[in-house]
């Protein structure tokens, strides 16, 4: 009797042990009822993008992108933490959602009928076009009919390859063209301004963005139409997920967040102008040393690099400079301004940056509450350029236009208005250069686009340079004294050989 209930015993463990081992293996075990509550359960939100300035950068250790913000809002929307997974191409991005690394795709990705065979899109957030770009000096193609593989490389992934077949087939039956499987769309891009590819396509946004630290890149046609932007999602037959991101757009779009984050990173990239970029990033490199200190001294509710950008959009960065009107030095300032600030000279650069920044800072100091803090910068800047009581009225004729007098967005569009009679007869103030203080502000942004982007890259750059100093053995001097008749040898070669092989490539790592 006793071996009989032990028999039952070890049924019973050995039933449970086998219990234990197939309960995950059940599709019923612990999976949650949708997709959403499966975010919620994990606690995150797994997003994949890659690396640009517009969707996901890194600058002085903050990030910073549009899609990076705008999934961070969403994550907070749905009460989870961010994850966010940077891959080097579209194809890595999709592979994510393919093995269930990802829960979507924030990477400014465009719309089209092959990619929503497969995959769930969200709404549309702002849109491209894609354009084919060359470097400034180098042939410019025409057309598409000429163009070779040897000639176009585009990154894995792109819907534009998709475009790229349509057009071959119907229209420009010898195009050709090369996919790069390892580079995306920003690494093509730069390969193409260090004259190893000719060229590459890529979306208007991010080019735009691009030539602002590189003017050498140059658009030569377009090859799409304007294309929806949007978010990717796996598709099946769960749509919470796609129902709470419309939810949490529509939501942005009621209370002006997503206006802002779209002024923010989509609102200067217009007009780009080539010979006006290049001449400022030379003086980056020329003028701006001597500056920067006092700059990065005297800068308090803003970043450095704004103060000069607002310096040099002032007066080119010259110490010296003076207006028909009578404003001088690096930030332009008026006589009456500068006494009641207690400058005794303009000119001088530490003075001028010093009071600039003082007034500009009194300026935002008035600016309503009710704009956002991110904000006020710019509202003060049209009101540093045209005046204070000026930028109250365009406040105004935006509230009566039925727009929102706190969004930088709708009241910079009132702004050129303020020189029309029209408009400016009706308003308190009466008539102001507001096309000038529209143009003023925009040219600030573009400049400080242009300076973070420059500067981060040297930075780079000059990390690189590090890394391969410390890579070099380092040669003591016993060894080079001992190798004395070896380094006269080259040194010799290097003089006499006139032609064919530099002897001196033996000894002297090339230039790269």
């Amino acid at each position: 009797m006793k071996k009989l209930k032990i028999n039952y015993l070890l049924i019973g463990v050995v039933t449970l042990l086998l219990a234990a081992a197939l309960w995950p293996s059940l599709p019923w075990f612990g999976k949650p009822e949708n997709r959403i509550a499966a975010i919620v359960e994990r606690g995150e939100l797994r997003v994949s993008t890659v690396q640009s300035p517009l969707t996901y950068a890194t600058i002085n250790g903050k990030v910073y992108g549009l899609d990076y913000e705008l999934a961070q809002q969403f994550a907070d929307y749905l009460g989870v933490k961010l994850k966010v997974t940077v891959r080097q191409n579209i194809s890595q991005l999709f592979d994510d959602l393919d093995h269930g690394d990802a829960d979507l795709l924030a990477a400014g990705l465009v719309y089209n009928s092959e990619r929503v065979q497969s995959y769930q899109p969200g709404p549309t957030y702002y849109s491209v076009s894609q354009q084919l770009v060359y470097r400034v000096g180098s042939y410019r193609p025409r057309s598409l009919s000429n163009v070779t593989a040897d000639q176009l490389t585009v990154a894995p992934g792109q819907v534009v390859i998709n475009d790229l077949q349509t057009l071959k087939e119907k229209k420009y039956p010898d195009l050709a063209w090369t996919v790069d499987d390892k580079r995306g769309s920003v690494d093509l891009m730069q390969a193409v301004i260090d004259g190893k590819l000719n060229y590459t396509i890529a979306d208007s946004v991010a080019i735009g963005l691009f030539q602002r630290v590189h003017p050498e890149l140059a658009v030569a046609l377009d090859v799409t139409d304007e294309q929806p932007v949007t978010w990717f999602s796996l598709k099946d037959n769960d749509n919470t997920l796609s129902a709470a991101m419309l939810d949490f757009f529509n939501n942005m779009n009621e209370d002006g967040t997503l206006a802002r984050l779209e002024e923010k990173y989509l609102g200067h990239g217009d007009d780009f102008d080539y010979v006006d970029t290049r001449s400022f990033l030379r003086a980056v490199d020329n003028v701006l040393p001597d500056l920067q200190p006092l700059f990065e001294k005297y800068a308090s509710a803003i970043d450095w690099k704004l103060l000069a950008a607002i310096s040099y959009q002032e007066s080119h960065w010259d110490p010296l400079a003076t207006s028909p009107t009578g404003v001088r030095g690096l930030m332009m300032l008026t006589k009456n301004t500068a006494q009641s600030l207690g400058l005794s000279d303009r000119t001088d650069a530490e003075q001028s940056i010093s009071g600039g920044m003082r007034y500009l800072q009194d300026m935002m100091d008035k600016v309503p509450d009710s704009v956002p803090q991110e904000e006020k910068i710019w509202f003060a800047l049209a009101a540093y350029n045209m005046g204070y009581a000026h930028m109250l009225d365009a406040r105004a004729l935006t509230a009566r236009q039925k727009g929102n007098p706190d969004s930088w967005a709708d009241v910079k569009q009132r702004l050129p208005l303020l020189s029309q009679k029209a408009w400016y007869s009706k308003l308190t103030y009466g008539y102001a250069r507001g096309h000038e203080a529209y143009a003023y502000v925009e040219n600030i942004r573009k400049y400080q686009i242009s300076l973070v982007g420059y500067l981060q890259e040297k930075e780079k750059k000059a990390t690189e340079r590090l890394e391969i100093a410390e890579a070099y053995p380092v040669v003591t001097l016993d060894e080079l004294h001992r190798d004395n008749n070896l380094f006269g040898l080259f040194s010799f070669l290097r003089q006499d050989n006139q032609g064919g092989n530099d002897a001196s490539l033996l000894y002297f790592p090339a230039k790269h």
